[in-house]
């Protein structure tokens, strides 16, 4: 590694069409994959249902992502938000949580990606999970424009999954009570709250800031067309699920696309979806990944953390030394399992997070009413911004549903962070202001 001086600054690639696609590539990942059938199991046909609910809640947090990312163009992206709107140290706990969503996901999908990558050749979960990360890691350190080139075709493939899925549930559409609802309401929820795992990463997209050029109108507007791209594939896959096989039948499937492949065109077509699922995983932990190491860089930069996190290789214009963290300890976190209970214990963090990103952004509307903003969240009364409000009581709608022990385990990780403040708070107290 080049010794220059560590103030270089990352390279600006990306425009809206990379930005667009890698943000569907970090929505469409292991979530649908893994999670479509366990959801199945808690809100029968109306999965579909619980897909929509999940949308409008990640829309209506979107929008407040999308306006302050106008404002605050920069790879630290929450831990900004919140700093602006609040102070460094409610910004502090914030980074940790997003932070920590995103290593957990990342080694919890780097397990599924060795448990289908077992059934194709036989290698060990662990084995092929390590390596994975191990060179994932690596694209990451060696360039921002390889590693989008990498996510664009993962996204198409994996898309092509999802199209494959809808072309054989369409001739089978019609075939049941898509509002079948076997636990009512509650189930409803409690299967959105879970497929919510499935949206993760729309947020991961602001972090492309310091690396997109004319970041103010461009990351809006890629954020809000993922999005919408996204939800319209999940439902029209939510609705070909259930219409191929019984929610009963999904509900204790362990690869539940490959199961619908297999009752349609034959076992030999499951191994095909199985290879795609590959690409799908491989994504999501690379995306994952990314999201996490930009925030780590970003409150380097602003001081929340060591100095040596902020450091850029002079070369290849990458956070080299971030990179190098998250890989370590994204790999550390392999030995965990239960992707369910991970993936709502991910939802725990992210719905604290949202709490605190539509809270910023009515803040910001009072204290910061002249602030330049190149996208504004529409819908006002007065200075309040009436969507923002929404997704608060959304997000405390969908904690209210979450089980007991992943509300311990991620009380329990809130407190890590705030532990973590304390321990540094000279340094993470240092800026307070804008």
């Amino acid at each position: 590694m080049a010794a220059e001086s560590p103030k270089a600054s990352l390279r600006r690639e990306l425009n809206l069409f990379d930005v667009t696609v890698s943000g569907i590539g970090i929505i469409l990942g292991a979530g649908v994959y893994v999670l479509i059938g366990q959801a199945a199991g808690l809100c029968g046909n109306a999965v579909w249902l619980a897909f929509a609910v999940s949308a409008l809640m990640a829309l209506v947090t979107g929008l407040s992502y999308a306006e302050l990312s106008s404002m605050f163009p920069r790879a630290g992206a929450e831990y900004d938000y919140v700093r602006n709107a609040f102070d460094a140290r409610l910004a502090f706990v914030t980074g940790w949580l997003v932070f920590l969503s995103g290593v957990l996901a990342a080694a919890t999908v780097a397990l599924g990606f060795g448990g289908y990558f077992n059934v194709l050749t036989g290698v060990p979960v662990f084995v092929s999970a390590l390596v994975l990360l191990v060179l994932l890691t690596a694209l990451l350190a060696y360039g921002i424009r390889e590693t989008v080139r990498v996510a664009v075709v993962a996204t198409l493939i994996e898309a092509a999954g999802l199209v494959i899925i809808i072309a054989i549930g369409l001739p089978h559409l019609g075939s049941v009570n898509y509002l079948e609802l076997p636990q009512g309401i509650p189930g409803l929820f409690a299967a959105a709250a879970l497929i919510f795992f499935a949206y993760q990463g729309f947020e991961s997209m602001v972090k492309f800031s310091e690396e997109t050029k004319v970041p103010e109108s461009t990351i809006p507007r890629a954020l809000l067309l993922a999005l919408t791209i996204s939800t319209v594939l999940y439902i029209l896959v939510a609705l070909a699920a259930v219409s191929v096989l019984s929610w009963e039948q999904l509900a204790v499937s362990g690869a539940p696309f490959a199961d619908i492949v297999a009752a349609t065109l034959g076992p030999e077509w499951a191994a095909l979806i199985a290879v795609i699922a590959l690409f799908a995983t491989a994504n999501t932990v690379l995306m994952s990944m990314y999201a996490s190491i930009r925030l780590l860089f970003g409150m380097a930069v602003s001081s929340s953390l060591s100095a040596g996190l902020a450091y850029v290789h002079p070369g290849r214009r990458t956070p080299i030394a971030a990179t190098v963290a998250c890989g370590i300890l994204t790999v550390a976190l392999i030995f965990l399992g239960d992707i369910a209970f991970i993936a709502n214990v991910t939802n725990f963090t992210l719905f604290v997070t949202f709490i605190m990103i539509n809270a910023a952004v009515i803040a910001l509307r009072y204290h910061s009413p002249g602030a330049d903003r190149a996208f504004r969240v529409p819908g006002s009364l007065g200075r309040l911004p009436v969507l923002p409000v929404v997704g608060i009581l959304l997000c405390v709608l969908l904690l209210g549903v979450q089980d007991r022990s992943v509300l311990a385990l991620g009380a329990v990780l809130t407190g890590i962070g705030v532990v973590l403040l304390l321990v540094s708070g000279w340094r993470a107290t240092r800026r307070t202001g804008p």
